[in-house]
C-alpha cells in the first residue's frame, strides 16, 4: 500500500541515495509537446540537500530536454523516480518544481561541493546542476519490478568526456542536436557553455 510523506526522512533518503539509477520525467507546457523520460546513473551524482530538496548533476552526452522544460517560463514541473531492483520491493517518487543552475551561477561552487568528490572529480562534462524542490513525496509497493543484480557503474562516459578540454566539450555540444534547443524548439542550454568553475576559483 502506497504512502505519502511530508518530507524525505532518513529512511527515504538512505533508499534514494543507495540506488544506482533513477528516472527523470518532464514535459513542455504545450499539450502536443514531447514528454521526456530519462534514466540517470552514476552513484553519487544525486544528493538529498535537505528534507524537501534534491540535486543532481546534468552531464553532457544526451539531449537537454529536462533543462529546456525547467527553463520554460511558467513550467518547471519534474518527477524523479527510484525503484528497488534488489531487496524489499519499493518505488519512490518525488513530484516537484525544478530549477537549472548553470556553470556561471553564483551558487554553482557551493552546490557542486555537496556531491562526493569521487563522483564528480574531473567531470568536465557537467553542464548544469538540476535542483528539485519536492511538493509530493510518495512510495508504492513495486511488486511487479523484477529482481536484478547490480554489477557496477559503466566507466565509458567518464573516460570519454574526461579526455576533453572545455573548448573540446563546447565543440561537442555545439555539434549535437537538441542541446541549445529542445525537440519542440524551446531554449535549452546556452552555448557556448561558460567555463567550468575550478575548485578554489
Amino acid at each position: 500500500m502506497g504512502k505519502t510523506y511530508e518530507r524525505i526522512d532518513g529512511r527515504l533518503r538512505a533508499f534514494i541515495e543507495d540506488q544506482p539509477v533513477f528516472f527523470v520525467a518532464t514535459a513542455p507546457l504545450s499539450g502536443d509537446g514531447h514528454v521526456n523520460l530519462s534514466p540517470k546513473g552514476r552513484k553519487g551524482t544525486l544528493v538529498v540537500l535537505d528534507e524537501l530538496t534534491l540535486a543532481y548533476v546534468d552531464f553532457g552526452g544526451s539531449s537537454a530536454e529536462v533543462v529546456a522544460h525547467l527553463r520554460e517560463p511558467g513550467n518547471g514541473r519534474i518527477t524523479l523516480m527510484w525503484t528497488a531492483f534488489s531487496g524489499p520491493p519499493t518505488v519512490v517518487r518525488v513530484h516537484g518544481g525544478g530549477e537549472v543552475v548553470l556553470r556561471d551561477d553564483p551558487r554553482w561552487g557551493e552546490l557542486f561541493a555537496r556531491f562526493p568528490a569521487e563522483a564528480v572529480e574531473g567531470q568536465g562534462s557537467a553542464r548544469a546542476i538540476v535542483v528539485v524542490h519536492a511538493r509530493r513525496v510518495s512510495d508504492a509497493c513495486g511488486f511487479a519490478v523484477p529482481l536484478m543484480e547490480y554489477q557496477e557503474d559503466r566507466q565509458l562516459h567518464a573516460e570519454y568526456f574526461n579526455r576533453k578540454t572545455d573548448s573540446e566539450f563546447n565543440a561537442y555540444c555545439e555539434g549535437k542536436e537538441h542541446i541549445a534547443k529542445s525537440l519542440d524548439g524551446l531554449p535549452a542550454l546556452p552555448l557556448p557553455l561558460p567555463p567550468l568553475p575550478r575548485p578554489g576559483a
